[in-house]
């Protein structure tokens, strides 16, 4: 490795928890993942993580190649993954490991494809659902690895992104990884936003890794098979998220599950008065971050948490804890960074709502116009 290069993760998501369903396992499957890569290098190497999985899983054949739009791909570029110089590998429950380096060549912006193949029965329980102009994945019947493109009578699109949590390249050093931690916003659309954006700035130094499950909160997590899919508590996920290759910077920006899910136990069994937090809970919660970002020689910046007025579980002292962590947010010295998303979005009439145009139609999560202005929100000085 040249001395002026160094591994930086170009493109990555969190491994959580996939909904539990009676059809859980899956066997003779290919997956197939096309990302874009910001920045340019000469080798990659893949991550792969079955953190969340009860079963060991074996990925049968992993390949990398150009992506050509869709579930198609360069089949003249494929190059095979190896593992140790093997070209399959155990995943053994609970763990994660990368695949060894791999000479292949990428420019700023390109599109390149990950496709693995899942020969024998499988659980497929380590994954995350992302949603965004940027993420989209394909599952294909049989070992379409090397497929040009996937057969049509037998593939489909996935938001679920199973295993791959990352794509490391040997880069520039001055290259650097920004991580998006947080719920379910950030598992919609506005990391990919804020990706297109910094590419349209012409900056061509900085990933956006976005570490994102939905349902998740700062200081719970449900153990119970109903609920599991709503992802690990804080203390449990954020450590392990924010171990990324190159990175300098986090943005945190979770909290809402915390405040909106408890509704008491005579309503749901599984969500009593109990987890209800108060803000000063979740600002320690938010210290818990803030003190292991710094001890991985990360500046942290926090978003604002959003308007829930007209949510299903809206309440006014719900409302009431919201404001009183954004408060927080807004002026603490103990962050590098405020982003005041909330400002943003935010109805000038009804602060408590969104503004016109914000909201996607539940009351909770913003709409595609929103999660772009999200991304406008971001200074522009993380992005160089």
């Amino acid at each position: 490795m040249n001395i002026s290069e160094k591994w930086v993760c170009a493109w990555g998501n969190a491994i959580s928890i996939a909904e539990r369903r009676p059809e859980n396992y899956a066997r003779n499957l290919t997956l197939r993942y096309p990302v874009s890569i910001p920045f340019a290098g000469r080798k990659i190497r893949l991550h792969f993580d079955n953190f969340c999985g009860s079963e060991d899983v074996i990925l049968n054949r992993v390949c990398v190649a150009a992506a050509a739009g869709g579930d198609n791909i360069l089949p003249e570029t494929e190059k095979p993954v190896t593992f140790g110089g093997r070209p399959d590998v155990i995943l053994h429950a609970g763990e994660d490991l990368y695949s060894d380096e791999i000479d292949f060549e990428v420019f700023a912006g390109q599109d390149v494809s990950v496709s693995f193949y899942l020969k024998g029965f499988t659980e497929m329980r380590s994954g995350v659902v992302i949603t965004g102009p940027l993420s989209r994945g394909f599952f294909a019947v049989g070992d379409c690895t090397s497929d040009k493109e996937l057969p049509s009578a037998s593939s489909k699109v996935t938001n679920t992104y199973y295993f791959l949590s990352g794509i490391d390249v040997l880069t520039d050093s001055r290259n650097k990884a920004l991580i998006c931690f947080g719920d379910s916003i950030t598992a919609q659309a506005w990391p990919d936003y804020l990706l297109i954006r910094t590419a349209a700035l012409g900056y061509t130094h900085r990933s956006v890794i976005r570490r994102a499950a939905s349902g998740t909160r700062i200081l719970r997590q449900y153990d119970n098979i109903t609920y599991d899919s709503y992802g690990l508590k804080g203390s449990i996920r954020f450590p392990r998220e924010i171990k990324v290759s190159g990175a300098d910077c986090v943005l945190i920006q979770h909290g809402i599950n915390d405040i909106i899910h408890p509704v008491g136990v005579m309503e749901n069994r599984f969500r009593p008065w109990s987890d209800l937090p108060t803000a000063d809970d979740l600002i320690e919660g938010m210290r818990g971050y803030i003190k292991t970002a710094r001890q991985q020689n990360l500046k942290v910046y926090a978003g604002t948490l959003l308007p829930i007025y007209g949510w299903r579980t809206y309440a006014d002292f719900r409302d009431e804890i919201r404001c009183a962590f954004n408060d927080w947010i807004r002026t603490t010295d103990e962050i590098d960074g405020c982003i005041d998303f909330d400002k943003a979005l935010r109805d000038p009439e009804n602060p408590a709502a969104f503004a016109p145009g914000y909201d996607s139609g539940d009351h909770l999560h913003p709409s595609a116009k929103a999660y772009e202005r999200m991304a406008e929100e971001v200074p522009e000085e993380l992005l160089k």
